[in-house]
């Protein structure tokens, strides 16, 4: 009898699946697995906050040292970023962050999907982000929110120049930003599901290949590590640009 190895795509865990069909008027509302991990991503972290709250004493527990160590780093990072304008943006960029954090980590789990390796969710956010920001500018400073495009003292020969270029390169904040976290989430992985596929066959293939199959098993786990920590990292710098580009529109960097 001949046995077949059946090896799926490094991809296929980035499939959209169907799990309600909705039409509404011609628009497809579906419930997808997107839909699902990204609202048990939100349970999630509502979950983990109210468990920092649970018997709440002046010894803090495990739960209450975690959140108040993002607490600290979100404040830091509006601190360092904003000053003390960003007081009022902070339940924002704190919801932001924590959001971003429990869709990475959510997407570590095997067999979960990863929310945030999907552009249209990563250029979506960006997207929104950007209009509000856009809109918090122009109400705090009206007008005077377009002499962004236009720096002091240009010569009037190049003024039609030098505004296409600033609005272009303002523009592409909104892929820049999308475009980081979608290809990290989805590039590491990719290379988590082909190195875990490559142990696999090795260990399936019996012999001698069965026993340096531990060799791709234990570059796995360290990638495991590292894609944990880039969960992270990719999390704060998604906020830490939203910051930066928000002081951009408040003081007309």
């Amino acid at each position: 009898m001949t046995h077949y190895l059946i090896i799926s795509s490094p991809l296929e865990q980035f499939e959209l699946v169907t799990l309600l069909p909705l039409m509404f008027y011609g628009l497809n509302f579906s419930i997808t697995n997107s839909t699902l991990f990204m609202l048990l991503a939100v349970a999630v972290a509502i979950f983990w906050i109210s468990l920092s709250f649970y018997k709440n004493s002046l010894i803090p527990n495990n739960w209450q040292l975690l959140k108040e160590l993002l607490y600290k780093i979100t404040a830091n990072m509006i601190q360092d970023n904003l000053g003390s304008k960003g007081e009022l943006y902070f339940p924002f960029i704190f919801t932001l962050h924590l959001i971003l954090l429990s869709c990475n980590l959510l997407g570590m789990i095997p067999y979960s999907f990863t929310v945030t390796s999907h552009i249209t969710f990563t250029f979506g956010l960006a997207l929104s982000i950007f209009i509000a920001i856009n809109i918090i500018g122009a109400q705090t400073h009206g007008l005077k929110f377009f002499a962004l495009f236009l720096p002091r003292g240009v010569p009037l020969p190049i003024v039609p120049l030098l505004i296409a270029i600033e609005f272009l390169s303002y523009t592409i904040k909104v892929f820049t930003l999308s475009i980081r976290l979608f290809a990290n989430m989805t590039s590491g992985h990719t290379l988590l599901k082909i190195i875990a596929g490559f142990a696999w066959t090795m260990l399936s293939a019996g012999g001698l290949l069965a026993v340096f199959h531990l060799l791709p098993l234990g570059l796995l786990l360290i990638l495991i590590g590292l894609e944990l920590a880039i969960a992270g990292l990719q999390a704060y710098v998604f906020t830490l640009l939203t910051c930066i580009y928000l002081n951009d529109v408040l003081d007309l960097h």
